[in-house]
């Protein structure tokens, strides 16, 4: 046995009883899952005691810190800007718009996204519906010189390689635990060039952090790493009880996003007003460092990046700079909301008394939506026609389950009775 090998065992087994690990034994750890020199039970077992015991501040500097050296990095010049949201939360797919308006301002934004963890689908596997995602580094450094902005896999080519590694082995329970979501995030980001970066913190009663004290814990470690890194890093805070949009699963998700870049009539306002609440934040962060001649503009032209976010969404701007970015990734840009195809095979719940809708229970919509075939599956999925604080009617349509596969749909529909979605 090696001793890079020997270092990473020693290291598990120090963790597993609550002991602190230094760079060295991080590095080999992090090395030998990148290079899938440690096996999935081993990797299964330093994610655990992860879970179990935590890192201290220094350990998660030193665990980015491994996981970026131990992958491919991206370089560019200036300001390079980014978002990212914990997760945890479907039906929330802001990242297409958010990337959209901020590439059509003039900042970079190559965006990494990764695919379904706890939810049913990730970014990437929505923007996967309109255009390729999986990219060389040479091809990502094309797109993004010509179009401002990208959003592709962070796994394709090797960045973080351990990270993406680790992800596979925590999928089958659903679970990340708070220290390895904030490694995870951060690495992508320093591996991918960005130095200015707004992080989306939700928390509420069903999904990914339950509590109000958590999520500034959360908020306190972004900001010890982005400083540790020279990043310009703001964390962003709001309770969530429910999705933003209305639709679950890749077609339905970013149809939402669609609609909201295309304004058209039915789109969901919460969802773009989220979108617009990131993006505002974050060409706030990018201005900060900018040229005072272009501070003056905005803030003579449209008040404050706020209004400046609302304008390129509202112009038009955005719509236009994604379907740049879906053309140069390999889509084809003359999309359109409508015409996305959802699954074939549906089920509409109907309520069967008069109420007011109390609840929907993010971790039981992924449960229910995965057993309907996503994300694999791109048009399987929820689609809310009613929302928290809606009132119901006996008769009315609460939600229709789509799947591309009868048995999946027949499946989704049994396992209503052990996940409910809806709470009166």
């Amino acid at each position: 046995m090696d001793d890079e090998k020997q270092i990473a065992l020693n290291a598990i087994r120090k963790k597993l009883v609550g002991k602190e690990l230094n760079y060295k034994d991080i590095y080999a750890v992090m090395d030998q899952i990148a290079h899938k020199k440690l096996g999935e039970i081993l990797t299964t077992y330093f994610a655990a005691s992860g879970y179990s015991k935590g890192f201290s501040n220094e350990e998660l500097f030193y665990l980015t810190k491994a996981m970026v050296e131990t992958g491919e990095k991206l370089h560019f010049q200036g300001i390079i800007a980014d978002k990212h949201s914990i997760g945890g939360v479907p039906g929330t797919r802001t990242t297409p718009i958010v990337v959209a308006i901020v590439a059509a301002a003039g900042f970079k934004i190559p965006k990494s996204s990764s695919r379904a963890i706890t939810t049913p689908d990730g970014t990437a596997d929505d923007m996967e519906v309109l255009a390729p995602v999986e990219m060389s580094k040479e091809k990502i450094y094309k797109i993004v010189e010509k179009t401002n902005g990208c959003i592709v896999w962070g796994g394709s080519f090797n960045i973080a390689p351990a990270d993406d590694i680790i992800i596979q082995v925590e999928k089958p329970l659903l679970f990340e635990s708070y220290d390895k979501v904030i490694v995870s995030i951060m690495s992508k980001k320093i591996a991918f060039g960005s130095n200015h970066v707004v992080i989306d913190i939700p928390w509420g009663k069903d999904v990914k952090v339950h509590n109000l004290d958590d999520a500034r814990l959360l908020a306190e470690k972004f900001i010890y790493l982005a400083k540790n890194f020279d990043i310009k890093l703001k964390p962003l805070i709001h309770r969530t009880e429910e999705p933003a949009g209305r639709g679950v699963g890749p077609v339905l998700e970013i149809r939402e996003a669609l609609r909201v870049l295309q304004q058209k009539a039915n789109r969901p306002l919460d969802l773009e007003i989220r979108a617009i609440n990131l993006a505002g934040n974050l060409l706030g962060i990018c201005l900060d460092d900018s040229p005072k001649i272009l501070k003056d503009q905005i803030e003579k032209d449209f008040g404050n990046a706020f209004g400046w976010a609302t304008h390129i969404l509202k112009t038009g701007s955005a719509f236009k700079k994604l379907q740049e970015i879906i053309e140069a990734q390999g889509g084809n840009p003359k999309i359109d909301s409508e015409k996305l195809k959802v699954g074939k095979h549906i089920f509409e719940d109907k309520a069967n008394f008069n109420g007011t809708v109390k609840g929907l229970n993010s971790k039981n919509i992924t449960i229910i939506a995965k057993i309907l075939g996503a994300p694999s599956q791109k048009g399987s999925g929820i689609y809310f026609y009613k929302k928290i604080g809606d009132h119901v009617r006996e008769g009315d349509v609460l939600y229709t389950l789509f799947s591309e596969n009868v048995y999946n749909l027949k499946e989704g529909k049994q396992s209503l009775v052990n996940f409910p979605i809806v709470r009166f």
